[in-house]
């Protein structure tokens, strides 16, 4: 039996990390992210908890070179068990065409690199954002994120932005969702399974700079029913099962882990009306 291989995206990140830790039992672990100082210091610190089998690239999920010289990677170290793509950026990191360039480019291609290497068992998790749940349902915006691998489809996103930033990402994380849909049958022809998973307000460095920069942080946080924020290894734990024989026949949809805040800020956007 070959040596099955967990790429990680945004691997030093705080669900990367998080998701290392619980895969890193069944396998070969390749973490990826822009900082090789991090991806060190990640590595040392999984080996204190007995994850010691981690191998790091540093990758610009942007560059198509970067992310295919990481799936040539991959295929030396074994075969594609699970891909784990957490990496992207949030509202406060950068401008409309920055974060669609991160969150929705870089998806793809991490997916269009990746997809040679899928066989019978392969399961791919692609994160989202309970902020995907958040875009208008209705307007032209939609007809393009219905097409997410589209000709044009970043620079005609960044136009109906406005060159806000929050709206882009959520443009972009709703396009991630869309891809897993999308994606499902031409996965499935593969034997393969693919899923995105939408996170809610999350207790990492990056969901706290969030919050540090934005108010509609601290009121989605107010309407939560479990009155918290998650945890990064809650993600964890339902990537894992994502990614696990146990899901075996669960394909193509977005799975919420955001403590029951999209279906609460619905309510309370009726009752507003």
């Amino acid at each position: 039996m070959t040596n099955q291989v967990y790429v990680i995206t945004g691997g030093s990140g705080g669900m990367g990390k998080a998701t290392a830790e619980l895969v890193g039992k069944y396998g070969t672990v390749l973490l990826a992210d822009i900082s090789e100082e991090r991806l060190e210091a990640t590595k040392q610190e999984l080996a204190t908890k007995g994850i010691t089998d981690v191998h790091y690239q540093t990758v610009d999920i942007t560059s198509k070179e970067n992310v295919d010289a990481l799936a040539a990677k991959t295929k030396q170290l074994g075969t594609l068990k699970g891909l784990v793509h957490t990496a992207g950026i949030s509202p406060t990191m950068g401008d409309a065409k920055k974060i669609l360039d991160v969150n929705l480019t870089g998806t793809i291609n991490v997916l269009n690199a990746f997809y040679p290497l899928a066989t019978e068992g392969t399961s791919a998790v692609i994160i989202s954002s309970m902020s995907g749940y958040m875009v208008p349902p209705q307007g032209p915006h939609m007809e393009v994120i219905r097409n997410p691998f589209g000709e044009n489809t970043v620079e005609t996103l960044e136009q109906f932005s406005q060159g806000n930033s929050g709206a882009a990402y959520t443009f972009s994380k709703l396009a991630v969702q869309v891809i897993a849909e999308d994606q499902a049958w031409h996965w499935g022809e593969k034997g393969a399974r693919i899923n995105s998973l939408s996170p809610g307000t999350i207790n990492t460095s990056m969901g706290r700079q969030e919050a540090k920069q934005s108010e509609q942080m601290a009121q989605l946080l107010a309407i939560t029913p479990l009155k918290r924020e998650g945890e990064a290894r809650e993600i964890a734990t339902a990537v894992e099962f994502l990614l696990s024989d146990a899901a075996s026949y669960i394909t193509g949809i977005d799975l919420r882990v955001d403590g029951g805040t999209v279906p609460n800020l619905r309510k309370v956007q009726a009752a507003q009306r």
